[in-house]
């Protein structure tokens, strides 16, 4: 049968080898085929910019914001609208027509930056795609690269919001992208360019973790509420704390209350946002749950970023999308980088609804992002010289739909009690409702937030790391066994090794994007496997049987 598509970015994807008729995610070949092409043209556009920058000329905000926009909206489970991505290929083509015109030298471009969007899109999409690139290990680092790029987009895209950009991390996605394009470089240079790009993925998560203190302070030990209210409401799911601050201010004194769902969780972190008596709790669990959860919340519901699962027709005319979400059929609410957005058709419509329906009661508690790790320190640092506390386990990353992600709530079950669970992500979900107690009164699992707060997991190691006097940070007693899904957990592991992070454990699978060469070079260099069972992982990190 004759493939319809290629895919193969995140964990899901079929067979763990490519999705090729239609996505696991939900996604048809058409809407994948525009995805490609916005990733082509926006490779191509990225390759004018860096020759402009080489010609030691400026290349605006709006056109970095463009790159960044383009790229977030090609992560897994984000849009699934081909008019609004057929938008941002017309809009690139444009700009990089315009840039052209500036360009003195043109005589390094690849095609892409030349290409005028006349030949049929799809066709131009079926000849540039993933598989365009024949040799294997080529292919397998040039998409490690773009994955990476795409999860770094996606942060910077939130520190964008906030007002805060970073010229040399822009210029480096655009040079990593452009570079993908250029057959002349040799497997050594791109793995290179994969550390690199690790490099910058910490610093674009340490903009945002900046971005996101300076403007909401500091997250704190906070214990959120996980039942309902009487009143109707909103919930919001996602990772953009802008749209949510915008939410609240325009739901107060409304008798609308706002919970968050899924990775907006840390939310409740941040003290800016306790001010609001109708930022009500938590309501439900990871993204791969929604269709059931957002069907008994009965009110609207806002996604900001993905991760989007096609909604039942019982809810679909009460999904919203914002920013560089959109799902066909669903009504999407404007607002670019620094404008206000009008909230008030959503409150209107949750005016209407019935309040949530009770689906779990109780609380769960978060907020250990690394200033309130450091302000505990001491009483860390004693838990661990005592032998309280004998090894930390760092479980971030992501949540999903597969039965084989029950593994990571055996694990969390099944670890000595003297160990602490540190998790961001969503992946927190399937083990930080388990009733695992705490030592000495620090909380075996330490919830730093989103999966860009997996910055505040690094930044605890190497102060561990300080505090002890250790000369390398794998000589900690921190185990690293991490869940991924999509390209947010590839920029984030990028990040992990470019710090010098080895045997980090990674499942449920490898990724499907790495050949074996490219596999072998992670496992050789830096230790990478794929879990085994709870019972082997067991005595391989604790030698027990």
């Amino acid at each position: 049968m004759e493939q319809k598509m290629f895919c193969y970015q995140c964990q899901e994807t079929a067979g763990c080898k490519g999705c090729t008729m239609s996505g696991v995610c939900g996604k048809k070949p058409d809407v994948a085929a525009m995805q490609d092409l916005l990733v082509y043209v926006t490779k191509g556009l990225s390759a004018i910019t860096t020759e402009l920058r080489r010609e030691g000329k400026e290349v605006s905000s709006e056109i970095n914001h463009m790159v960044t926009g383009n790229l977030f909206t090609t992560i897994t489970n984000a849009n699934f609208d081909k008019e609004s991505i057929k938008e941002r290929i017309s809009a690139t083509l444009e700009t990089s027509a315009l840039l052209l015109n500036e360009l003195g030298d043109k005589s390094d471009l690849p095609e892409a930056s030349k290409w005028d969007g006349t030949q049929d899109w799809e066709e131009k999409a079926a000849k540039t795609g993933v598989l365009s690139t024949e040799k294997e290990d080529i292919r397998s680092l040039r998409e490690l690269i773009t994955y990476g790029i795409k999860g770094l987009s996606a942060y910077s895209k939130h520190a964008n919001v906030l007002l805060k950009d970073d010229e040399e991390t822009d210029a480096f996605i655009q040079r990593a992208l452009a570079a993908t394009l250029d057959d002349r470089l040799s497997p050594e240079e791109l793995v290179e360019l994969v550390l690199e790009t690790g490099r910058f993925g910490v610093e674009g998560m340490a903009l945002l973790d900046k971005a996101n203190t300076e403007a909401y302070g500091d997250p704190e030990i906070t214990r959120v509420d996980i039942g309902v209210r009487e009143n109707p409401a909103i919930l919001i799911s996602g990772h953009d704390l802008r749209d949510l601050e915008m939410l609240l201010e325009q739901t107060e004194g409304t008798g609308v209350d706002v919970y968050t769902h899924s990775e907006m969780l840390p939310a409740h972190y941040y003290p800016a946002f306790k001010k609001y008596p109708h930022f009500a709790g938590n309501y439900g669990n990871a993204w791969w749950k929604q269709k059931e959860e957002f069907e008994a919340f009965n009110g609207p519901v806002l996604m900001t970023t993905n991760c989007i699962v096609p909604p039942k027709d019982s809810y679909k005319d009460r999904l919203y999308t914002t920013g560089a979400a959109g799902y066909p059929g669903c009504r999407h609410i404007p607002g670019g980088i620094g404008e206000e957005k009008d909230f008030s058709s959503i409150i209107e419509q949750a005016k209407t609804c019935p309040p949530p329906s009770e689906i779990e009661k109780g609380e769960i508690t978060g907020g250990f992002a690394h200033a309130q790790v450091f302000a505990l320190a001491d009483k860390i640092t004693e838990a661990v010289k005592s032998g309280a506390i004998k090894k930390f386990v760092v479980m971030a990353g992501c949540d999903g739909r597969s039965m084989s992600r029950d593994y990571y709530t055996k694990f969390a079950e099944a670890l000595p009690a003297d160990t602490v669970i540190l998790t961001a992500g969503c992946a927190k979900y399937r083990y930080n409702k388990l009733p695992l107690g705490d030592i000495n009164g620090i909380p075996r699992v330490l919830d730093a937030g989103q999966c860009n707060d997996s910055y505040s997991l690094a930044v605890i190691a190497l102060k561990l790391k300080e505090i002890f006097g250790l000369n390398d940070i794998n000589e900690l007693p921190i185990i690293y066994n991490i869940a991924w899904y999509e390209q947010k957990a590839v920029i984030v592991l990028l990040a992990l090794l470019y710090l010098g992070v080895k045997n980090i454990h990674l499942g449920p699978t490898l990724p499907a994007f790495l050949s074996p060469g490219v596999a072998k070079i992670l496992t050789d260099s830096f230790g990478i496997s794929e879990i085994g069972t709870v019972d082997e992982d067991m005595k391989l990190f604790f030698g027990e049987d």
